[in-house]
């Protein structure tokens, strides 16, 4: 799961004031304690993506030797060539060495917790990220919001946006971004499980070519890869 890519791309619409710091309560610091944000391991699934007028349709399944994690379906709506078939498998070398998500929860700054709703069944919680790399110019315009769904001590949604036009490296800049994360709740034996990633993103490189992209990414066909308990 390409989650690093899709996260660094986030960014919100519109700014937003500074907020009054609340505390934050142990029901949230235990649900982002055990929040990850690719989900729960030791899961097979289908990953569906559509970007930029292409898609393609991946399989992963933990069972299988390292290298052979992922294989590719379809892509564009069509069955793989031999040729492309070939070409994706090598490249899954790097991408199962890389695949990693960043962990944001370690990213945001609890002083500035604000609890912008909640039902009573659901809270969202929003936090401005710190900067932890010293070549990192975007968390310092990025929220994080998590979605805490009370009655089973689950993240259900984590949001990360910006909340103002910022320039990651030179040449580009960003003007509009945004990124949500989608994760079922737990039910019986099935624990909560990555289900949507959405990103909208809006900018352009040397004030000439255009940024502006989005892309879908399902996640469905879900199946233990863990042994039966006996």
């Amino acid at each position: 799961m390409r989650l690093l890519l899709f996260l660094v791309l986030a960014l919100a619409l519109n700014a937003s004031p500074v907020p009054t710091p609340e505390a934050i309560p142990d029901d949230l610091r235990t649900a982002l304690a055990n929040y990850r944000a690719e989900g729960t391991r030791g899961w097979a699934f289908t990953q569906s993506t559509r970007a930029s007028g292409k898609s393609l349709v991946e399989r992963y399944d933990p069972r299988l030797p390292e290298f052979r994690r992922w294989s590719l379906l379809q892509k564009d709506g069509r069955t793989p060539t031999e040729q492309e078939r070939q070409t994706y498998a090598e490249q899954q070398t790097r991408r199962s060495r890389g695949d990693t998500a960043p962990n944001v929860k370690e990213q945001i700054d609890e002083a500035t917790a604000e609890r912008v709703q909640d039902d009573g069944t659901r809270v969202h919680w929003r936090f401005r990220l710190r900067t932890t790399e010293e070549d990192d110019r975007s968390a310092a315009h990025m929220t994080a919001t998590f979605v805490l769904h009370r009655p089973t001590s689950t993240i259900e949604r984590m949001e990360l946006a910006s909340f103002e036009p910022f320039k990651p490296v030179t040449g580009i800049a960003i003007e509009q971004a945004r990124t949500v994360v989608e994760y079922s709740l737990p039910e019986g034996d099935r624990p909560t499980l990555l289900q949507r990633i959405t990103v909208t993103l809006r900018g352009r490189a040397w004030w000439i070519k255009s940024l502006d992209d989005d892309m879908e990414v399902v996640y469905s066909d879900f199946e233990s890869a863990r042994p039966a308990q006996r």
